[in-house]
């Protein structure tokens, strides 16, 4: 299932317009084809000393159809911006006179690079060959980089083919696939491999492997995705700290991560937490006396919301800081003088930078409907990060980390398009559901709106379902505001950002009653405005967006079209064709095989003889998450019912439709294009 949604990219040429929209030329609104230039800032590390800031930076390579990126650098404040060097991921060394960077080599895979920052700049390629970083950390005296390398883990089932004749051409072996969980959308098959952890001198030298063995560093999101581990040194240099699991039963525990350390001299790895615990995350105080990390005790199938904790270093006295959080905490950092640790959080909408004291007190750095996500901190106490909000896009600014002050935008790396562009407004709303629920949403209309006028509805949903959209900017909403729809976005129960027991409260009920009268009361909400034409109104949504779309249109035929990207349709086919297996067949309970009533309860295919709106079905050709069968099993319903209906593979991409540029373009004309096909004209109004 997807997760928080992403920003992709759009182009051009639109020789229709939707019935719809009927906007003034004269008007500067966002354009499709503004994205081939919308450019997007990322990861920024402030340098040791707090004088020198590097970036990555990127953009749409339009002859390629992919996204490029570089590495820029910057004082800190944002003067002599400029770029320095292909790549990204960029980190200071701790005495602030390297960088080390991830730039493709000549055969295009991704390896680690060290740069020097004096004036000759010399740099070295430091990894080779198949040991492609997932991850990396330089060691205290900034002589060694710690990372993380997929390396081969062959199965030893094989068997012996007689001699094949001089010259012939046989069928290469198969997979032989023996593990649970054995492929990772955007990755492929990862079944004969295994994450470990290696140094290699930074001056250049022979990796060696501090871990092996038949289980994986680093911890395993929702019961199978790999993401890079969490690795922190030791002040000292002697010991690094990182996530995983190395039980015996790791491939079928799903739910269980833990906190080791490794010796890097002897290899002795030594495992500081236990039970099936979901920890993750661990970093060293300044002094090297305590750790700090976020997890839960025990894990099942809920949202677990992570809290604080911190212990000694040997393991002991383990005890919360934060807890009873909105969201799960991220990107833990240790306060000057280990008096605690500072964090960002996801809260109604916004993200901000929060502080949690050793006597667990939590206090709020930065305030304000906003999306900032702090990077990293100088030793003088300056934070860089990313700012958004819902008509800004992403730049990176400076703040004080201690109070949140003097914060400063750095960049404005749009401003070349952007500038003078009407983007339209954003209303935000909350509105009672069922059960006195109080649920938040925004409603984004069209530039020059007018209230007086009716508007058609563009009801988005967001994926996961524990996600949360937030006050981020979004080229592809605001893009559809400025083809005149009125796009209402809502946080139904399922997100995150408003506590265990909202996120929770469709436990076993997925989708269902709660998140969809969430959505209707939101609909509801934004029709008693009086400017939405109840006549055009549509829904869309990919992933958990688009297991809701296909369930609201077995629900009701309020919306003249519907399209619905990455679905789930059919719970039990789902739960072990993903590559969240682990997740997927822990759904609900009991298992299918047990008792399938929840199952099919809750699968939209299940409704689909009540469906009479228009849906349009789209897939990457690729998606491992909730595979193109899904939709595929829909669509051929609705061709059986009579239902107008579309299915779209949509070529390269895996999870979601829009990573590759052109196919972001491609699903926002899709998008419009079916909505106006199905609504019917003597209903259509104008403005």
């Amino acid at each position: 299932m997807g997760y928080a949604l992403r920003l992709f990219a759009a182009v051009c040429l639109l020789a229709w317009a939707p019935v719809s929209a009927h906007a003034d030329s004269t008007i500067n609104t966002l354009k499709l084809s503004e994205f081939l230039d919308f450019e997007t800032v990322a990861g920024p590390q402030i340098s040791p000393d707090g004088k020198q800031i590097i970036y990555t930076r990127g953009w749409v390579d339009k002859m390629k159809d992919r996204r490029a990126n570089t590495l820029w650098i910057m004082n800190a404040d944002g003067s002599k911006n400029r770029q320095l060097v292909k790549g990204f991921g960029a980190r200071w060394s701790p005495d602030g006179s390297r960088i080390a960077y991830v730039q493709l080599d000549e055969n295009k895979k991704p390896q680690i690079f060290v740069r020097w920052m004096d004036a000759e700049g010399a740099t070295t390629q430091i990894t080779r060959g198949t040991l492609r970083s997932r991850g990396m950390i330089w060691s205290p005296d900034s002589s060694q980089i710690a990372f993380v390398a997929r390396i081969p883990h062959p199965t030893k089932w094989t068997v012996k083919l007689p001699a094949r004749p001089r010259g012939a051409k046989w069928t290469s072996n198969p997979e032989i696939i023996d593990t649970y969980h054995y492929r990772q959308d955007r990755v492929g098959s990862y079944n004969d491999q295994r994450d470990h952890l290696f140094i290699v001198p930074a001056e250049g030298g022979t990796p060696r492997q501090l871990t092996k063995g038949n289980w994986n560093v680093g911890a395993r999101r929702i019961g199978a995705i790999a993401t890079p581990a969490s690795l922190s040194w030791s002040p000292d240099g002697k010991k690094i700290a990182f996530d995983g699991n190395k039980n015996a039963d790791w491939e079928m525990n799903f739910f269980t991560a833990h906190i080791y350390t490794v010796d890097v001299t002897s290899g002795a790895i030594e495992a500081l937490t236990d039970g099936k615990g979901f920890w993750t995350g661990p970093v060293f105080s300044p002094d090297g006396k305590k750790i700090t990390y976020s997890g839960v005790s025990a894990w099942d199938r809920t949202a677990p919301f992570a809290d604080i904790w911190t212990m000694n270093a040997d393991g002991s006295n383990k005890h919360i800081i934060a807890n009873n959080l909105a969201d799960s905490p991220s990107a833990l950092t240790w306060a000057k003088g280990g008096r605690g640790v500072y964090f960002t959080l996801s809260k109604e909408g916004s993200v901000n930078t929060y502080h949690a004291s050793m006597k667990a007190k939590v206090k709020a750095i930065t305030q304000g409907m906003q999306v900032l996500r702090y990077s990293n901190i100088s030793n003088n106490g300056i934070a860089v990060g990313t700012l958004e909000s819902f008509t800004n896009p992403r730049d990176i600014v400076r703040f004080n980390i201690k109070d949140g002050s003097k914060l400063a935008e750095l960049t404005d790396v749009n401003a070349d398009i952007f500038a003078r562009k009407d983007f339209g407004s954003v209303e935000e709303i909350w509105y009672t559901s069922t059960e006195d629920t109080r649920v938040q949403g925004w409603i984004l209309k069209p530039p020059s709106f007018d209230a007086s006028k009716k508007y058609p509805l563009y009801l988005s949903i967001h994926g996961g379902p524990h996600a949360m959209y937030n006050a981020g900017f979004s080229f592809a909403r605001l893009e559809q505001a400025a083809n005149g729809y009125v796009v209402l976005y809502t946080n139904p129960r399922g997100s995150t950002g408003y506590g265990m027991a909202f996120a929770n409260a469709i436990q076993d009920m997925y989708p269902g009653k709660r998140d969809y009268a969430d959505l209707m009361a939101g609909v509801d909400t934004a029709v008693g405005k009086g400017f939405v034409d109840e006549a055009r109104m549509y829904v869309e949504g990919c992933s958990g967006g688009g297991v809701l779309t296909t369930w609201i249109v077995g629900q009701t035929d309020r919306f003249k079209a519907a399209v619905a990207r990455c679905p789930v349709t059919n719970w039990i086919s789902m739960a072990n064709t993903t590559d969240v297996a682990g997740w997927a067949s822990n759904f609900f309970r009991p298992r299918f095989w047990d008792d399938p009533t929840k199952w099919l309860e809750h699968s939209p295919i299940m409704h689909v003889g009540n469906v009479k709106t228009p849906v349009l079905l789209m897939t990457g050709d690729k998606d491992l998450r909730t595979p193109l069968s899904q939709a595929e099993e829909y669509y051929g319903a609705l061709k059986l019912l009579g239902v107008p209906t579309m299915l779209i593979p949509m070529r390269g991409e895996f999870h979601g439709t829009g990573s590759i540029p052109s196919n972001f373009m491609r699903t926002q004309l899709y998008i419009r294009k079916w909505f106006d096909e199905h609504t019917p004209k003597s209903e259509t109004a104008t403005q």
